[in-house]
């Protein structure tokens, strides 16, 4: 299954890569919380679906996380600067089954939704 945000934000591949680590994790995610001091690339986290690995990773146009362990092979990405909306920010999460209960979707729809806001507001503070 996929699901999508599109946050209305103006910033670069290289300011997402700079500015969203696992170090500051709370500030991307109320639902997130670091469990241990975090490396670059991976964290021991906390957070609504239980305790995971949390990796990260730069790609073309930001940078990827996914919950290691996670059965659903949870990932998201977040990204910028691609048409048709290269003013955007766009969160893509994914998982690896076709069809879930509604409970489910409704925590990811709600764990999007947070994120959204909490970018928004990392973005305005840090004039990213």
């Amino acid at each position: 299954m996929e699901f999508f945000r599109k946050i209305d934000l103006k910033t670069t591949e290289q300011q997402i890569q700079k500015s969203l680590t696992l170090s500051n994790l709370e500030e991307i995610s109320s639902d997130l919380f670091n469990l241990t001091e975090p490396n670059d690339e991976e964290a021991n986290i906390g957070g609504i679906w239980g305790e995971f690995t949390l990796s990260r990773h730069n790609i073309r146009g930001g940078i990827r996380f996914a919950l290691v362990e996670c059965p659903n092979a949870l990932c998201w990405t977040i990204t910028a600067g691609f048409p048709p909306d290269s003013d955007s920010v766009i969160i893509h999460l994914t998982i690896n089954q076709k069809n879930r209960n509604q409970e489910f979707i409704e925590e990811i729809d709600e764990f999007l939704d947070d994120m959204s806001q909490c970018l928004i507001r990392f973005f305005e503070v840090n004039k990213v």
